[in-house]
């Protein structure tokens, strides 16, 4: 009970200090993503770009834990939310919270989608579908080569 308190002590906390650092992660320069990102990285989470399906590390990827954005650090989802949707990437019912995410309609590519972008620095993440399983019916695509992944025992992630 003790680490799980800590846990989520550390988890506030960190979260405060993202919300904190929100308006100066948006306003990064191109220069200063370039060089913490890879190429990929870069051209997913800056130039909303997506990875080919079924090739992401968190695709067929089922361990407990936590998912963080690639580009800030901050939390997104745990792994209880996440659902094989066999899709080609890895997709969740429910963020570990609402303003987690930002959400914005999509027109690009010929169809109308709903972009999910890091709240904290404004990464693309994927996309957020009206055909996820209960109790939300919404599925989160994301793009492997956005998130991070940090392993969790059963008692932190309650």
């Amino acid at each position: 009970m003790r680490k799980v308190m800590l846990f989520l002590g550390i988890l506030i906390y960190s979260n405060a200090l993202f919300a904190q650092n929100n308006t100066a992660m948006k306003e990064q320069d191109d220069a200063y993503w370039k060089d913490k990102l890879s190429d990929l990285e870069y051209h997913v989470l800056r130039e909303k770009g997506t990875e080919r399906p079924f090739t992401g590390e968190y695709d067929d990827f089922y361990e407990v834990g936590l998912y963080s954005c690639k580009g800030c650090g901050q939390d997104l989802f745990l792994s209880d939310a996440k659902f094989a949707s066999h899709c080609g990437w890895p997709s969740f019912f429910k963020p570990i919270k609402e303003d987690a995410l930002t959400e914005t309609r999509d027109e690009s590519h010929g169809m109308i989608r709903t972009e999910i972008t890091c709240s904290n620095c404004g990464g693309h993440l994927g996309h957020v579908f009206k055909d996820g399983p209960p109790p939300t019916g919404l599925r989160y695509c994301m793009n492997s080569v956005s998130l991070n992944f940090k392993p969790l025992s059963e008692e932190e992630q309650k």
